[in-house]
């Protein structure tokens, strides 16, 4: 067993000693005060009188594995550290500093740790008031939640994405625990062949909008992830709102939640989970760690502390089996015709690859072909398009840490379509009368294709700091 020395016994000292002493320790207190070691030793403490800056206080440690060295005195702490770091030995030493200048002095000196109780005191603080505010935010939840006695529905941002679909699944089961009935719903498509397999195979059911009840007719309506759409447009008033991007606008609603600091909102819900002491199924579990991974790219992306360590927790309720099926799915004979495509019209400027899917009859495709093209050889950035619905669909990535693809989408089509994303990934839905001006049909289909491939080609390229030298078939 470990035999520990504390030299210096103030309040920090003291109580290190007494905690150890707890834990049946084999604890030395070395202090300069004459009368705290009597008051020590009346304890029935291990206490000796000596000046821990006198290099006699090796003599006193030397049968000690772990040093601890917690004196006010940092000058003393310093002396303490050069006595016994000057005679050798392989004990561990801890020591107490009192500003960044004697850390860094102390930690070249020899010292193992060193602490500074002013930051341990200020992260203590700053995690009880992260955990009272999350007490606090839940039981507001928790009322707004029992009070939705018409049910609550549950919204995603328009085709929802695995982070917007988990968070979603995550609060209808903190919903029914609560007593009332919670349906998911969205607007758009599950197009992207990961999202289809991640809703099939974990069982989720999704409501689209246009099948469902009226949102007007439940007792509460959440919204959950819902910010990729932009700002809110819907006719009925939202009493949930909870998400880690931030609206412009801001939000009314009886219940926010919105933390831009982390990146995921299913980082969020997964801390409501532990708040509420809910142990997640593993439905719910599997598809928030695979919401957090998705949105951090594996870990790689962005990722927080909180994030970290809200997937430590979902980790072992998950089924990775299930997660590595979603992960891998088998390409639709769709997006293996959009990637064709993709890769026939290319056009490489640098390492910028730009290129035209032409009619897509699914747009999530297009993303699927622009991350398989950042595959290609010295290519950091790809942007693919299509037409479906006389309007065009754009999907790009990026791994050019020099760039910000989601604003440079913002910057090329503000104004003309509707943009989002983010630093290596983003997409752009676009009228497509705003580039041709003439109504879709097949006579004009190739024309549309033109006009629209010489317009976005050269908007992309632009915004990317780059000239486009032709419309097509580049490589």
């Amino acid at each position: 067993m470990s035999s520990y020395a504390i030299l210096g016994c103030g309040s920090v000292g003291y109580a290190v000693a007494e905690g150890l002493v707890e834990d049946g320790k084999d604890v030395l207190i070395l202090d300069k005060d004459e009368n705290r070691v009597e008051s020590l030793r009346d304890q029935d403490l291990n206490a000796q009188q000596i000046d821990i800056a006198d290099p006699d206080v090796v003599d006193a440690v030397a049968d000690r594995d772990v040093v601890l060295i917690l004196s006010s005195d940092v000058e003393a702490n310093k002396a303490a550290v050069s006595s016994i770091r000057g005679h050798g030995g392989d004990r561990f030493v801890v020591v107490r500093a009192s500003d960044p200048v004697s850390e860094d002095e102390l930690a070249e000196l020899g010292a193992d740790v060193v602490i500074n109780p002013s930051e341990v005191i200020a992260d203590s603080t700053l995690r009880s008031l992260e955990s009272g505010e999350l007490e606090y935010k839940a039981r507001q939840l928790a009322e707004v939640l029992e009070n939705a006695t018409g049910g609550l529905a549950v919204l995603t941002h328009d085709n929802p994405d695995p982070d917007s679909i988990a968070s979603a699944a995550a609060l209808q089961a903190i919903a029914r625990e609560h007593g009332i009935d919670a349906v998911i719903n969205y607007d758009g498509d599950i197009g992207h062949q990961e999202n289809r397999a991640f809703v099939n195979l974990l069982g989720i059911e999704l409501v689209p909008l246009s099948e469902g009840k009226s949102l007007s007719e439940y007792g509460a309506v959440a919204l959950v992830d819902h910010m990729k759409s932009g700002d809110p447009d819907i006719d009925t008033e939202v009493d949930i709102f909870i998400d880690h991007y931030e609206p412009e606008d801001g939000i009314e609603a009886a219940f926010t939640d919105v933390r831009p600091n982390v990146s995921s909102t299913s980082t969020i819900l997964t801390k409501y989970l532990q708040e509420f002491d809910l142990s997640p199924s593993e439905a719910v579990a599997t598809a928030l760690l695979y919401g957090i991974r998705s949105e951090t790219l594996d870990f790689k992306r962005e990722t927080t502390p909180a994030d970290l360590t809200a997937a430590a927790y979902l980790h072992p309720f998950a089924n990775h089996d299930t997660l590595e099926q979603v992960e891998s799915p088998s390409m639709s004979p769709e997006t293996l015709d959009v990637l064709a495509e993709a890769i026939q019209n290319r056009e490489v400027q640098g390492s910028h690859l730009v290129s035209n899917a032409g009619f897509i009859r699914d747009r999530d495709a297009l993303g699927q072909a622009a991350q398989h093209l950042l595959k290609l050889e010295g290519i950091t950035t790809t942007a693919v398009f299509g037409i479906a619905d006389d309007r065009i669909f754009l999907s790009a990535r990026s791994k050019d840490i020099r760039m910000n693809i989601g604003k440079i989408l913002e910057d090329a089509f503000t104004g003309i379509g509707e943009t989002g994303g983010h630093s290596t990934q983003g997409d752009v839905e676009i009228p497509l009368g705003i580039f041709t001006g003439i109504e879709t049909s097949d006579e004009n289909r190739d024309t549309l294709l033109q006009l629209t491939e010489e317009a976005v080609r050269k908007k992309l390229f632009q915004a990317m700091g780059v000239e486009s030298t032709e419309s097509g078939n580049g490589n």
